[in-house]
């Protein structure tokens, strides 16, 4: 991030909040513990909050999904905090020791909180964003099946962006799960078996007779399916998922829907079967290899029904109509229609976890990040802070290929091609290192594509390695050499953990350990560094990390007569969360310093030591200083401590 004149850095922007966004009051209490707990105390990570009522039987199966989510809760960056309402801080003490919740539990049996928050639910889970404000709600979860904790444990992963492992990294790279077979009756007590229409494509639904959305979604099935070639028309196999026949007859008669006979699940079989328990409608498209090619729940009219449309037609065999919006962005799942190799492809990037990435590091409101973790962000149709498309979210197709890809837009690569796409978002203050050829082969398609399963499974199974991004043509010559020309630098590192880090290798006794002096010391094993099989006592200057370990060698650059510009790596005008983490993680990794990757900010800030405009070489203002105004995060605080008070 380039400093301000003063050599202060300039606070970033953050969007505005949407009208219905809404802060989380503040509150606390005593812990089971015994100590004090306020939730202000915890803004700047995420939150997941978990009210229960211990003495509710539905509360051990939510209870045992909240605790096996928050073992995630480290790498992913969110705190969990139950909120326990019983008869007593024994009655909940014992729920927690039997169900194992290893996180803080606040005593609320006197129910001071959930009166103040006025919950009517008795088991209740909240999700919050780093700046406190509420971000997803779940009053209740079907609790019924031997499934039901790892069913709920995955609707709260789903809710907190806890990234899965790509399906394709093992197996085959199209993966179409087989439809479970089942037999049930119609409303009328005709009997009804799945496997008789095998070799047809099926529209597998189920549906409430009371839900209106259910209603568009079956007068949109009433108006299409018709329009396809009768040889190989979807059949519409709809299921209610209440079992009142003269009710469900009633309102799709009223509804004007009584155009196919509902079948019944009076005991859930089917719906437990097929892993029904969220919204509904529930609808699986099923080729006639009994394959289900699509899956959605819930019905929106402003997109779903030109997507359906698509899949219908693939399903029946006809080539797909291309729907595309002609003022908008179509988002991943249209052109995974008709192109479903180069959505698997891609399914296996981090370009697909792009802005799940921005949420986990509390980043999602900042303008400057969204841009490039988007698609089309605030273009028209495209996503924006105003309308947050889901379907828009991450680095898409039309990131690379254009708005409505090569259909809408055929002329989007012919001056730039990909390469220069690319350099948009992968630049300089963004993605040090960044080599075209070199990335490429990582996000081809066709080179994806082409690896066989093991090769696939090797590459994308694992974390991924850290690659090198510093310079390596130099040789280095040690910080004392840095420090006739950068004395204020140099002042400010020297007091630095850094220059004091084989301290700790001295008390763990492992200064005679590569694996440990790689990260303690500068240009370990490289060209002038500090050797393999070294001297700690007589490489002194080298037994530390210096100013080399961050700026890269600079045999090039200390020279009388050497080019002072680009022969060393600057880092003032670079993004501290993209290049800077990148050169940080490569030792302050997960193994060595876990959750620092969501600190990093505030360890770059302690150490700012900038006195020369980045790129430039021309000196700031003054020394870099830390401001003396409140942060964001004591902001917010405040102002929920407040609202808290005002109940």
């Amino acid at each position: 991030m380039r400093l301000a004149a003063d050599g202060s850095e300039p606070e970033r922007k953050k969007a505005a909040r949407a009208a219905g966004e809404r802060p989380l009051p503040a509150f606390g209490g005593q812990t089971l513990a015994g100590s004090h707990l306020s939730i202000s105390s915890l803004i700047g990570k995420r939150m997941l909050l978990f009210f229960f009522n211990p003495e509710v039987p539905e509360a051990e199966p939510i209870a045992q999904a909240v605790a096996e989510v928050a073992k995630q809760s480290g790498p992913n960056n969110f705190n969990v905090v139950g909120i326990g309402v019983g008869s007593n801080a024994s009655v909940l003490r014992s729920f927690a020791q039997e169900v194992k919740l290893e996180f803080p539990i606040i005593n609320d049996s006197n129910a001071r909180i959930t009166t103040l928050l006025r919950l009517q639910s008795r088991i209740l889970v909240l999700g919050v964003d780093s700046e406190g404000y509420v971000t997803f709600v779940h009053p209740g979860f079907d609790t019924a099946g031997d499934d039901a904790v790892e069913h709920i444990a995955g609707r709260l992963r789903e809710s907190l962006r806890i990234a899965a492992p790509p399906h394709a990294a093992s197996g085959a790279l199209i993966q179409h799960p087989v439809a479970p077979s089942f037999e049930t009756t119609s409303l009328s007590g005709q009997p009804f078996d799945l496997a008789s229409l095998r070799g047809r494509p099926v529209v597998l639904m189920f549906f409430l007779h009371t839900c209106p959305h259910c209603h568009h979604a079956l007068e949109f099935m009433r108006e299409q399916l018709p329009k396809l070639p009768e040889a190989a028309r979807p059949q519409l196999v709809a299921i209610s998922l209440q079992n009142r026949p003269t009710a469900v007859r009633s309102a799709l008669e009223q509804a004007g829907l009584d155009f196919f006979e509902p079948l019944v699940d009076p005991d859930q079989k089917i719906a437990q079967l097929y892993g029904v328990r969220g919204g509904v409608p529930d609808i699986s498209l099923i080729d006639a290899e009994g394959r289900i090619i699509h899956r959605s729940t819930g019905w929106r009219d402003d997109r779903d029904p030109a997507l359906t449309r698509m899949y219908l037609a693939r399903i029946a065999g006809e080539k797909p109509p291309m729907l595309l919006s002609k003022k908008g962005y179509a988002g991943n799942d249209v052109c995974a229609v008709c192109h479903e190799q180069a959505t698997a492809t891609w399914e296996l990037t981090s370009h697909a976890r792009a802005y799940d990435t921005l949420v986990t590091h509390g980043q999602e409101r900042d303008p400057e990040c969204i841009s490039c973790h988007v698609v089309g962000f605030d273009r028209l149709g495209g996503w924006s802070f105003t309308r947050p498309e889901a379907g828009l979210e991450n680095v898409g197709c039309e990131n690379c290929h254009g708005r409505g890809g090569p259909h809408l837009s055929p002329d989007f690569l012919a001056e730039q091609g990909y390469a220069g796409v690319c350099g948009t978002c992968h630049d300089a203050k963004h993605s040090l290192g960044f080599e075209f050829g070199t990335f490429l082969p990582g996000i081809s398609h066709a080179a994806l594509a082409s690896l066989s399963d093991a090769e696939r499974a090797a590459r994308f199974s694992g974390p991924a390695k850290p690659r090198q991004l510093l310079p390596t043509s130099a040789d280095y010559v040690g910080s004392e050499a840095c420090q006739s020309c950068h004395v204020a630098e140099f002042t400010t590192w020297a007091t630095s953990g850094h220059a004091r880090a084989l301290t700790s290798l001295v008390k763990e006794e492992k200064t005679a350990d590569a694996d440990c002096l790689a990260c303690h010391t500068t240009g370990f094993g490289l060209d002038g560094g500090f050797p393999v099989g070294g001297n700690t006592t007589k490489e002194t200057d080298l037994a530390r990390v210096g100013c080399e370990s961050c700026h890269g060698p600079g045999g090039d650059h200390v020279p009388e007569n050497a080019t002072r510009l680009g022969s060393i790596l600057s880092l003032g005008d670079k993004c501290d969360s993209c290049v800077i983490l990148q050169i940080c993680g490569s030792c302050h990794d997960e193994a060595n310093d876990p959750g620092f990757e969501f600190k990093v900010q505030e360890h770059i800030d302690r150490q700012r030591h900038g006195t020369i405009e980045a790129g430039s070489g021309k000196p700031l203002g003054t020394a870099t200083r830390i401001s003396d105004e409140p942060s964001d995060r004591e902001r917010i605080a405040e102002a929920l401590e407040e609202l808290g008070r005002e109940g």
